[in-house]
């Protein structure tokens, strides 16, 4: 027993030596569990470097910025010299061939935001096989042969909008609930969040539908569901847009918006704002692909590391909201950004 503990607190301090020197971005943790350390110097290399920076698809306005934001962090270090974008275009034979390219070209370390779960795992064990360290970021893969994941937490997603009806509710009441895609994990991982917060309480799911984190099929089950299930208490939504629909059928049927959650998008925040509706903001940053640029920089620079990373940052709540809200840029934005306000004016500016 004494040796056990003893085994822990020292893997406790390497967690938090490693989180102290290496900033991936805010609430962005080691994940608790099985989590092994990469020792410092283990990938160290002198500049320059050539980084390889694969993503699945620009499918948003949120995978937009998050290529912009990798880009930037990329842009502020000088031993970059050579940061190699590519575009799978959602398809994963392409996204496994330019990682092939990129091997081949001899580049220092991949960032992966992965197409699919399972396509890209031979190809990352390929790279991490010749040496390479691998970064993973945004989406998971079923190998753990990559060198760093970095992850948002889908469960902490869905907990503090659970938690921000709670608290608005009482404890009580019925609620609507807006699920994204059917079959996806970050669904079903937001859903399971959501029923932990509702433990204990004697609040009820009355109604459950899909909205595919889509704004026109969000406004169709708003719709539908306020014909037949009218005036619920509080409504669960998994996405902006989703919840930017809700809010507009509510107007368009001249009834009170009830409390809603909502998520970190400028888009969303305007309309938050006109409506005068209570809400708040769960928070998926795009920032993650300047994580783990961030993270293929430190480790080529021979800091310590952790195996595995994921992002827990505190929702956007109602009193903050105007800490955020940029009504001088569009609403294509999304918060928190580490973007500079010149790059912020230059790709989300209006005029």
């Amino acid at each position: 027993m004494k040796k056990f503990l003893m085994t822990t607190a020292a893997f406790t301090m390497l967690a938090s030596s490693a989180l102290a020197d290496v900033f991936l971005m805010d609430g962005m943790v080691p994940r608790e569990g099985d989590n092994r350390v990469i020792e410092a110097g283990t990938y160290q290399k002198d500049g320059p470097w050539k980084i390889g920076f694969s993503i699945w698809g620009f499918g948003n306005t949120w995978m937009i910025q998050m290529a912009e934001e990798a880009r930037y962090a990329a842009s502020q270090n000088e031993n970059v010299g050579d940061f190699i974008f590519s575009n799978a275009d959602s398809n994963p034979a392409k996204q496994i061939a330019d990682i092939e390219d990129m091997i081949a070209q001899g580049v220092d370390a991949i960032v992966i935001a992965p197409v699919s779960l399972n396509a890209v795992s031979p190809i990352i064990d390929k790279a991490a096989a010749a040496g390479i360290p691998v970064v993973v970021h945004s989406t998971a893969v079923d190998t753990d042969n990559y060198t760093v994941d970095i992850q948002g937490d889908p469960h902490h997603f869905g907990k503090v909008m659970g938690d921000f009806l709670v608290d608005e509710l009482g404890g009580e009441g019925n609620i609507w609930v807006l699920r994204g895609q059917a079959g996806v994990s970050e669904d079903l991982f937001r859903y399971e969040g959501l029923l932990t917060a509702l433990e204990g309480t004697d609040i009820t799911i009355s109604s459950e539908q899909h909205g595919d984190w889509a704004y026109d099929k969000g406004k169709q089950v708003c719709e539908s569901l306020a014909l037949s299930d009218p005036n619920p208490d509080g409504i669960w939504s998994s996405g902006a847009a989703m919840t930017h629909a809700c809010m507009d059928v509510f107007v368009e049927l001249g009834l009170p918006i009830p409390p809603i959650s909502g998520e970190g998008n400028n888009g969303f925040f305007k309309v938050w704002k006109a409506s005068g509706a209570k809400s708040m903001a769960a928070v998926f940053p795009p920032e993650q692909g300047a994580a783990a640029v961030r993270a293929a920089m430190a480790l080529l620079e021979g800091e310590e590391m952790m195996h595995r990373y994921v992002g827990q940052p505190d929702p956007i709540l109602q009193d903050q909201r105007e800490d955020y809200l940029r009504e001088d840029l569009n609403e294509n934005l999304w918060f928190p950004s580490s973007l500079p306000e010149e790059k912020l004016q230059e790709i989300y500016g209006q005029n």
